[in-house]
């Protein structure tokens, strides 16, 4: 992703800056996606794994990014306390 443009992407809920999550995070998220214990905000169970993501700079919300293009709405976020 473009640096230029990350730097304007903020969360649409909170404000935090966003950065792209690194592998080892998506290596996680993709773990529980396929023991089918992650959800997003919406409550929708993920079943599709994530090649790439933005997480906050909290690193308490993940944003997927589908097709090079971040989809930064609430309901598709995925809250990282679900891993701990």
């Amino acid at each position: 992703m473009d640096k230029r443009l990350l730097s304007f992407l903020r969360c649409p809920v909170t404000q935090k800056g966003l950065s792209q999550a690194k592998n080892d995070t998506l290596q996680d998220i993709n773990a529980a996606i396929a023991a089918g214990k992650l959800s997003n905000r919406d409550g929708r169970i993920l079943a599709e794994p994530l090649s790439e993501a933005l997480i906050t700079d909290d690193g308490k919300v993940l944003y997927p990014v589908a097709d090079g293009i971040p989809v930064l709405l609430e309901d598709e976020s995925i809250s990282m306390e679900q891993l701990a």
